[in-house]
C-alpha cells in the first residue's frame, strides 16, 4: 500500500509531466497561425512575473535542482509567448504595409483572418474542423500518456528523498517564501482575468484549449500532492500559499474552458446554418 509521501511524489511528478507539456499546443498553435493575438499580452506577461517569483521562491528555499530547472523552463516558455505574439504582429504588419492595407498592431489587433476580410468564427473554423469528440479522445490519450511519465518518473527516482512541496519553517527566511509564494498565488489568478476578458471579443480565436486542460490537471494533482504528503495544520499553512494559487486558478481555467466549449458549439451551429 501507498503510504502518504509515495503518493504526494506520485502526484508531483504527474503534476510536473502536466506542465512540460502546458506550453506546448499554444506555441504551436500560435505558429500554424502565424499569430498569437488568441492570447492576452497581460495574461503572459502576469504569468512570466508569476513564474518569475516562483523561481526565486524556489531558489530561497533550496528546493531540488530539477525543480528549479522546471521553474526555469516555465519562465523560458512564457517568454517564447510573449515573442511570438509581438513577432508575428511585427510580421503581419509588414505584409499588410507592403500590401498597402492598414495596421493595426495594438492589443486589440484581430486575427489575421479578419485583417484580410474574414470573421474569425468563419475563417478558423472552416480551416480546422475537428469534432469536440476527436478532442476528447486525444485529450485523453494524452493524459494518460502524462500520468504515466509521471509515475515513470516517480518509480526512478523513489528511493530519493524529493522534497517537492517542502519548505523551510524557520526565521525570515520562512516569511520571504511566504510572500513570494502568495504572491505568485495572486499572480497567477490575476492573469486569467485579462485573458478571459478577451475571450469575450475574440470568441476564443487562436487559442488553444490543451493549455489550459493540462493546466488545470497540472494545478489539481499539485494540490493533492500537497494534501496527501501531511494535512498538519502547520504544514498546510507553510505550503498555503501554492495550495491557494493552484486551487483557485482552476476554477478560472474551467470558466475559460466553458468559454470555448460554447462558442465552438454557436460556430458549429453558424456553420450548419450557413450550409443548409
Amino acid at each position: 500500500m501507498l503510504t502518504g509521501d509515495s503518493l504526494s511524489s506520485i502526484l508531483g511528478w504527474i503534476s510536473i509531466a502536466c506542465w512540460i507539456v502546458v506550453y506546448s499546443p499554444q506555441i504551436y498553435e500560435n505558429f500554424t497561425l502565424q499569430s498569437g493575438e488568441g492570447l492576452s499580452v497581460s495574461f503572459v506577461i502576469i504569468w512570466l512575473l508569476g513564474d518569475l517569483t516562483n523561481l526565486t521562491g524556489a531558489l530561497l528555499a533550496g528546493l531540488l535542482p530539477t525543480v528549479i530547472l522546471l521553474a526555469v523552463y516555465y519562465t523560458t516558455c512564457d517568454a517564447i509567448l510573449l515573442f511570438q505574439i509581438y513577432y508575428y504582429r511585427w510580421k503581419n504588419g509588414r505584409l499588410l504595409s507592403s500590401q498597402g492595407g492598414p495596421q493595426n498592431n495594438g492589443e486589440r489587433a484581430p486575427l489575421l483572418g479578419d485583417e484580410l476580410g474574414i470573421p474569425n468564427h468563419i475563417h478558423i473554423a472552416d480551416e480546422e474542423t475537428v469534432p469536440v469528440k476527436t478532442l476528447v479522445i486525444r485529450y485523453l490519450c494524452a493524459l494518460l500518456f502524462v500520468i504515466t511519465v509521471g509515475i515513470a518518473a516517480w518509480w526512478l527516482t523513489k528511493e530519493e528523498e524529493t522534497h517537492l512541496v517542502d519548505a523551510p519553517q524557520e526565521g525570515k527566511k520562512w516569511w520571504y517564501i511566504q510572500f513570494l509564494g502568495w504572491s505568485s498565488a495572486s499572480l497567477f489568478l490575476g492573469a486569467r482575468i485579462p485573458q478571459i476578458l478577451k475571450n469575450f471579443k475574440t470568441r476564443c480565436e487562436g487559442l488553444s484549449p490543451a493549455l489550459f486542460f493540462f493546466a488545470i490537471f497540472g494545478n489539481t494533482t499539485y494540490a493533492l500532492s500537497i494534501c496527501a504528503k501531511s494535512m498538519d495544520k502547520d504544514y498546510l499553512i507553510t505550503n498555503g500559499g501554492w495550495l491557494a494559487g493552484s486551487m483557485l486558478t482552476v476554477f478560472l481555467d474551467i470558466f475559460v474552458l466553458c468559454q470555448f466549449s460554447y462558442y465552438r458549439y454557436t460556430d458549429e451551429i453558424h456553420s450548419q446554418q450557413r450550409g443548409s
